[in-house]
């Protein structure tokens, strides 16, 4: 069958599927296994994208039919094979529509939201911004429907914060904002911390690569884990602003010291940014804060820090770069002396403290040898 055939052929049974009294057709379209046509053209290479969204908008108008069909595509492996399709789709019009049928699965389909919920976050990691876009979109839908929170979900909307597009990157953060509300509260925040600091495995895995091109000099501004650094920097502040109890929860996790280690990078300068404006609001809120910064910095830094915290890393040179990246500040303990209570989070500080310090001296190393 030629591609334009089964065109015609889709907009002809989407005719008779949304006419009025059309209660026959769908039965008959479904006892000749309508349903399982439709998903297998998703996956079949030779079928043009337009007609595969001739299938999708076919498999919208069988689930606004009711529970029972969107009940039917679901049995029929069709989570997986709309998922599949969404990610490798190169069509953004496309791909919004599968949003759309996505989102009908979820809604009134109790037997199935969790499928559809896991199928979502299945697609976080794929190679398709607007598919991540997208998933992450319907992502908080289906999360305020289920009210649960799946265990993958932590880390896999941490590694979407790796993105290079911002608008993937919003939709991460307002997905985060949510996910604040539940059972993982304690996980993500503990995981946005340690994303200050990126481990030194994962920098000189991809600094070589870098070093040893002379064309593409500039390629550390976009290092994954510096990406993602400036984005937790960004979310934490977000996270901070919002809700103070989580500000006080992130000072016992040693955000402070991440933050200051994070405006030390002066290999990515919106990580330092970001950094900035997130640590200039826990020292305005907290006094505690404010002084052990102050000590940290110095009086000559932390006045520039205090007149313009987001052009700060314009004026660092690179003695100052160190000494942050190298701080030792502990507001956690000493909160922990004055009786302030905490929650129940373990956070493995000698882990993060070793990752730390082979992070600072990696890239002393690295300046040493660029001024060599």
């Amino acid at each position: 069958m030629t591609g334009s055939c089964l065109d015609k052929l889709l907009q002809s049974i989407g005719i008779f599927l949304s006419a009025v009294s059309s209660n026959r057709y769908l039965i008959e379209f479904l006892e000749v296994g309508g349903v399982l046509t439709l998903l297998e053209i998703l996956g079949l290479e030779k079928i043009k994208e337009e007609d595969k969204k001739e299938s999708i908008k076919l498999l919208q108008v069988i689930a606004n039919y009711g529970r029972k069909y969107k009940e039917l595509i679901c049995e029929s492996y069709g989570v997986r094979s709309i998922a599949e399709f969404l990610a490798t789709s190169k069509s953004e019009e496309t791909q919004e529509e599968v949003q759309v049928l996505l989102d009908s699965l979820v809604h009134g389909n109790p037997k199935y939201q969790n499928q559809v919920y896991k199928g979502l976050i299945a697609l976080l990691p794929c190679a398709s911004p607007k598919a991540q876009q997208l998933s992450l979109q319907t992502l908080r839908t289906a999360q305020s429907i289920i009210g649960t929170t799946h265990p993958s979900i932590v880390e896999c909307v941490l590694k979407v914060l790796r993105t290079m597009h911002l608008e993937v990157q919003y939709e991460a953060i307002e997905l985060i904002k949510d996910l604040v509300s539940y059972d993982v509260c304690q996980t993500l925040l503990k995981g946005l911390v340690e994303l200050l600091i990126p481990s030194v495995k994962e920098t000189r895995k991809l600094q070589p690569k870098i070093l040893n091109d002379s064309l593409v000099p500039q390629l550390t501004a976009h290092l994954p884990v510096f990406l993602q650094q400036a984005a937790a920097a960004k979310a934490i502040g977000v996270l901070a602003r919002s809700n103070t109890s989580i500000a006080e929860e992130m000072l016992h996790l040693r955000v402070v010291h991440g933050l200051l280690a994070a405006m030390g990078n002066s290999d990515h300068c919106n990580s330092q940014r970001q950094a900035s404006l997130t640590l200039e609001y826990f020292v305005q809120m907290f006094p505690v804060v404010e002084e052990h910064v102050r000590r940290s910095m110095g009086e000559e830094l932390y006045q520039l820090f205090l007149s313009n915290a987001e052009d700060l890393y314009m004026k660092i040179d690179s003695i100052q770069a160190d000494i942050l990246a190298a701080n030792k500040v502990n507001v956690s303990k000493v909160l922990h002396q004055s009786g302030v209570p905490r929650s129940n989070t373990t956070f493995y500080l000698e882990a993060h403290d070793k990752d730390q310090m082979d992070y600072i001296s990696y890239f002393q190393k690295e300046d040493m040898e660029g001024k060599e």
